[in-house]
């Protein structure tokens, strides 16, 4: 077992009171300021193509922008009540209960089904809202890169994906406000990470934790989400906003690639130290601490009972699908001695690293390709 204190502040990883411990102090905050301590880098080689695989990445995005207000039916009328009912009909497993788990000495042992559908409703919400937080920080993350990268092929696909952020935070904004009737402030763990990412000078951090990390989770729930709902204004969101995401995270690898080549040891271990604690903040931010505390719920006994469920592991393992390939093809698994092979084995998610990394999948998610089936 590693000794984890500096990297994550707590001997172990599943340390649920430490997780809890972090909580957000500031609920109704409307602006966040956070430190960005990188240079603005200029290039005066303007050769375009001097990077083909990049260069590709980006007339592939000019041609595949969607209007967020024209290509979605916001007109679709959205119970809130039925889509967590219709939900739970296509995926319960028995058709029955809604608790997949036995709730025996639970806090959930006596709740009713109104009680079920209330917590289905503002977990749907939730998950939604720290989407649209991560989808922010992708938009800052992104136009960061555009400055601070020093090839001209990347600031241009950059240059494209910041127009992609923007128009992912503008649905699900919208959709959370008209559909839902309003949104969860930012997850701590989440707002951590990202300050993390943003706080960091140098260039390739940005790419490692925002495209391959965040934005690599974010492809695989959203994934997850896209086969599980019902709701076919949320479903069509979805499958628009990951035809994005997998370009994003083909970038991040692309790039970092050519980059990762030439680091040192010493400099890769930097490297899988970030990986590893980005995979913890992502993972704890999953815990919906905001949630329970919102239904008047002891917070650690509901998540000592719901992480024991079916769905839930299933969900937490599927989260690391797209990362763990990821970053094995970056050589990030098994330089310095299987470091970041190991911390992954003590997560439970080392079994994705034969699945098919973003830039070999890329193309399954473009617009009109319907299969999306977890590429093996």
């Amino acid at each position: 077992m590693a000794d984890y204190q500096n990297l994550i502040g707590r001997e172990e990883i599943d340390d649920l009171e430490a997780i809890l411990s972090i909580t957000n102090t500031d609920m109704d905050e409307v602006i966040r300021s956070v430190t960005d301590n990188s240079d603005a880098i200029f290039t005066w080689d303007y050769t375009k193509g001097a990077r083909p695989a990049l260069d590709k990445l980006y007339e592939k995005a000019k041609t595949s922008q969607w209007n967020g207000q024209t290509d979605l039916p916001w007109e679709i009328e959205v119970d809130v009540e039925s889509v967590v009912v219709n939900n739970f009909i296509q995926n319960s497993a028995d058709g029955e209960s809604f608790a997949d788990f036995d709730t025996t000495g639970t806090p959930f042992e006596k709740w009713t089904d109104k009680q079920w559908l209330e917590f289905g409703i503002e977990s749907n919400n939730w998950t939604l809202s720290q989407f649209m937080h991560g989808e922010q920080g992708a938009l800052i993350c992104t136009a960061k890169i555009v400055e601070t990268v020093p090839w001209i092929d990347a600031k241009y696909y950059a240059a494209t994906q910041v127009m992609d952020e923007a128009r992912h935070v503008e649905v699900f904004a919208q959709y959370l406000q008209t559909k839902m009737g309003g949104y969860y402030p930012l997850n701590t763990h989440l707002g951590l990470l990202l300050e993390d990412i943003v706080n960091d000078s140098r260039w390739d951090m940005t790419y490692l934790g925002m495209q391959i990390m965040v934005e690599g989770l974010a492809l695989a729930a959203f994934g997850f989400m896209h086969m599980m709902t019902t709701e076919p204004l949320l479903k069509q969101l979805l499958r628009y906003v990951m035809s994005d995401e997998a370009r994003h995270v083909a970038f991040g690898v692309l790039s970092l690639q050519e980059f990762y080549e030439g680091l040192s040891d010493a400099e890769m271990f930097e490297r899988q130290q970030f990986a590893f604690e980005a995979s913890v903040r992502m993972r704890d931010r999953f815990l919906q601490q905001e949630v329970w505390e919102r239904m008047g719920v002891p917070v650690k006994d509901a998540i000592s009972a719901v992480m024991q469920t079916p769905t839930r592991q299933m969900f937490q393992m599927m989260l690391f699908s797209k990362i763990v390939p990821n970053c094995k093809k970056l050589g990030l698994l098994d330089r310095n001695d299987q470091w970041l092979r190991r911390r992954f084995e003590e997560l439970g998610v080392i079994q994705f690293e034969d699945w098919k990394d973003t830039t070999d999948e890329m193309e399954a998610f473009a617009l009109g390709e319907t299969e999306l089936a977890p590429a093996r």
